[in-house]
């Protein structure tokens, strides 16, 4: 992307900017009545996003996190697709897909009566994509910053066959202190717990990937990555520590992942602190599990969420 260009073509005087943020990747920076934000063109991955009144981000990103061509930048909003986890097929392809490293294109801005800023950016099949999925797509996110921030992924089916996917807007939120937080919305819904077996700090190493429900909220003393199935409800992070709750409201999805990777797992990621999971919880709004979408040729599915705090 020319930076220039792009100013002259898509920026909004006194409200919306592109420039050259970390590790040179455009970076579309908003600044409106209602909030600031920043949307970085590397992923089409929201970086940041703080309510006008607010006295802290509602997003976290690792002050160890990569700027660089073919690493996934950890925090924000990553997009996962096609895939969330593991390559389904075992073939040493990415860990939840391969759209988050990659240059995505500046579609449209616009500013909106209410005061709101939209931004679209856009991602499509390759001879790169096709090498590791091979399907036609066109991707869009749609990011719109106003008193809250809505974030939608829509996958079109471009081509002559049906696809299917499953995917996740990875959301990281900044906490005080994730021991004292809790996630409010899933009590009595079953889930699928991921953390490995043997995990340091595991409350019951023995039973990953078993179907458990959840009773009452969620709680942080230990790894958890858990996805929970057959939810549509509103989400909360009730945060204690930067007196606030945070909600999380989801279209397109039946099922939410929640993470913290704990002592032991944040110690072996090179992109991020070894102290860092104290102040960061994922709440992901996902398809994921039983929860794969399948998307007959020449349609499409929206995958959405919107975040706030909850006196908004």
């Amino acid at each position: 992307m020319d930076i220039a260009q792009a100013n002259e073509e898509f920026g909004i005087a006194g409200v919306l900017s592109i420039c050259a943020g970390k590790g040179g990747f455009p970076v579309i920076a908003i600044d409106n009545e209602h909030a600031r934000a920043e949307i970085c063109s590397y992923g089409g991955q929201v970086l940041s996003y703080r309510p006008a009144r607010a006295a802290h981000d509602l997003l976290f990103v690792s002050g160890h996190a990569h700027f660089q061509p073919g690493q996934a930048i950890k925090g924000g909003i990553p997009v996962c697709w096609p895939w969330f986890g593991p390559d389904p097929q075992a073939e040493g392809r990415p860990d939840h897909g391969f759209v988050r490293a990659r240059q995505w294109t500046l579609l449209g801005t616009e500013a909106m009566v209410d005061g709101a800023t939209r931004v679209r950016l856009g991602c499509r099949d390759d001879a790169a994509s096709r090498a590791l999925w091979p399907h036609p797509f066109a991707l869009e996110v749609e990011v719109t910053v106003g008193d809250t921030l809505a974030v939608a992924l829509i996958t079109r089916n471009t081509g002559a066959a049906p696809i299917t996917v499953t995917q996740a807007l990875h959301s990281y939120f900044s906490v005080g202190d994730v021991r004292r937080a809790q996630v409010l919305g899933l009590a009595g819904h079953e889930y699928i717990d991921k953390v490995p077996h043997g995990a340091p700090g595991a409350a019951d190493p023995g039973h990953a990937n078993a179907h458990i429900r959840q009773s009452g909220p969620i709680n942080f003393d230990g790894p958890v990555n858990r996805i929970y199935l057959d939810t549509t409800d509103r989400l909360v992070i009730d945060d204690p520590s930067l007196q606030r709750q945070i909600r999380i409201d989801r279209e397109g999805s039946r099922s939410a992942v929640v993470w913290n990777p704990w002592i032991g797992q944040a110690k072996q990621m090179g992109d991020f602190g070894d102290d860092e999971y104290l102040n960061m919880v994922c709440v992901e709004t996902t398809n994921a599990a039983t929860d794969a979408v399948a998307i007959p040729a020449g349609g499409s599915h929206r995958l959405a969420s919107r975040y706030g705090l909850l006196h908004d």
